[in-house]
């Protein structure tokens, strides 16, 4: 062979090399730098080196896989499109709990599902599809093997629930929320909070019972279904791929959210509680609990059919309609506790926002204001401390300790200047709200300076929304009312230093 043949030989060579290696590079650079390395190794199966560990996919959780974690949305805000709701009813429940639901739905923006446990009777069709999400029945479970020897079977159809709603196959879900028909849900609030957590890991988000009992007997890491709790799309996907599995696990659980809870657990996560789901395992008069929300967002509250209505002159229907048009101006601030003192009487005023209003003729630390007056009662009926998850306050006849108590009325948005000069001046938008009082106290004053002859408490916000991440509640003044019958109170954003007690 020549020389000159044998160079050109060399020279194919080497370049056959050099485009070996620069193509094996580009593979390797593609696999690893790829956005869509999970897609790109599901056809390449023969890749046993780079992907050593083979799963079979199912196209539809591919498809949902994609839309829901690479659809380009992984980073943008929380919104309420992205949740779908999964809501446990009956048909014989319905016909009262119905106006419930249409308080917090809302038509042609939520997504989700009603789940009856059987078709609705004449008098609910047609369907008013154009107000209420779509209803499915739930699939019969008597065939199930697990059925026969479960403690109590018809729970299972409500475990099921998640697995119904998961199967309809929604698009761009970030949050499954599920829920009772007569769970009512703030959503500005809800989307809000769900926001802050990575909807692409595992989350099981929601509280547990008010009562030290209920949760003694079930769990105190379990979210109770009443009040409602939401699902990241990768939990829901993995408990719905072993949820019937798991139900014959757990064949002597009574309540569905047990069963939920424990299969969550077996999946590795663990609860994360939200003091704004509310179960209200409380009966009588809850306006104690309601008037010292924790400092929290509400986000729901359930068994509004079994407490008193919460505002006494209205039903309980009417009630949710009233307590709804203030969330229809700002659910952020929704029964947030705001307190401060009159000096020159020295009164406390402790406003619950958007639902009542207290005065006390004696000045008392917010720290003590924070504790609900226990108006209510344990789920129970049985009185054995410790009964509550929380403090309270009993309640007394003590003139000094029992307060004037006024109920949200009406409500309205204004425009204020803020400069007398017109040239110069700025307007900004707030909220009045009107508070009328109960009932007359019926009891001496604490001191020389009574709070009988008030019959209305006025109180100015700022048409903003509450930021909860500053982890701070707001402070408030007590405006100059010069003995008339109505007060006025201004909250505001605290002071960098200011305390109030």
């Amino acid at each position: 062979m020549n020389t000159q043949k044998s160079n050109n030989i060399s020279r194919r060579i080497n370049l056959c090399k050099t485009f070996a290696i620069t193509a094996f590079f580009v593979y390797v650079s593609f696999i690893y730098f790829s956005p869509y390395p999970l897609l790109f190794s599901f056809n390449n199966n023969n890749s046993k080196c780079l992907f050593p560990v083979k799963k079979t996919w199912d196209h539809d959780n591919v498809s949902s896989l994609f839309s829901s974690s690479f659809s380009g949305q992984q980073h943008s805000p929380t919104n309420v499109t992205q949740l779908v709701f999964g809501i446990s009813g009956s048909v014989k429940s319905w016909r009262d709990r119905r106006s419930y639901f249409r308080e917090w739905w809302r038509p042609n923006v939520t997504r989700g599902y009603i789940f009856f446990d059987k078709d609705p009777a004449p008098d609910l069709l047609p369907w008013p599809s154009e107000e209420l999400p779509p209803y499915r029945v739930s699939e019969n479970t008597t065939g199930f093997e697990v059925y026969s020897r479960h403690v109590k079977p018809l729970v299972i159809r409500i475990v099921r629930t998640i697995l119904e709603t998961f199967r309809e196959g929604d698009k761009g879900v970030r949050w499954f929320v599920m829920g009772d028909d007569d769970t009512v849900f703030f959503l500005d609030n809800l989307v809000e909070l769900l926001g802050r957590f990575d909807h692409t890991k595992y989350f099981y988000i929601g509280g547990i019972s008010e009562c030290v009992k209920s949760n003694f007997d079930f769990s105190f890491e379990m979210a109770f279904g009443g009040g409602g709790f939401a699902l990241s799309y990768p939990l829901a996907e993995a408990l719905v791929a072993n949820l019937d599995r798991c139900i014959g696990v757990y064949p002597f659980y009574h309540v569905s959210d047990q069963i939920l809870s424990a299969c969550i657990a077996d999946l590795g996560v663990p609860l994360t509680p939200e003091k704004g789901f509310h179960q209200i395992d409380l009966v009588h008069d809850i306006s104690g609990f309601l008037s010292a929300h924790p400092q929290a967002p509400l986000i729901s509250l359930h068994h509004l059919d079994i407490a008193l209505p919460i505002f006494p002159t209205m039903s309980r229907h009417e009630s949710v309609t009233h307590l709804m048009d203030a969330a229809k101006l700002d659910q952020s601030r929704l029964l947030q506790q705001t307190v401060c003192y009159h000096t020159e009487n020295n009164w406390a005023f402790s406003i619950a926002w958007g639902y009542s209003a207290y005065i006390y003729e004696q000045f008392i630390p917010r720290s003590i204001l924070r504790r609900p007056l226990e108006t209510f009662t344990p789920w129970s009926l049985k009185r054995q401390p410790p009964d509550y998850m929380f403090n309270t306050r009993l309640v007394t006849n003590h003139p000094c300790e029992t307060p004037h108590v006024f109920f949200f009325r009406s409500i309205t948005r204004s425009s204020i200047s803020n400069n007398s000069s017109i040239s110069n001046s700025t307007t900004n938008d707030e909220i009045v709200m009107t508070y009328t009082r109960s009932k007359h106290r019926r009891l001496p004053p604490c001191y020389n300076h009574t709070a009988d002859h008030i019959s209305k408490i006025r109180v100015y916000t700022p048409a903003t929304k509450l930021n909860f991440a500053e982890n701070r509640g707001e402070c408030c003044d007590v405006l100059k009312f010069d003995g008339k019958d109505t007060a006025e109170v201004k909250i505001r954003g605290c002071t960098k230093t200011e305390i109030v007690a």
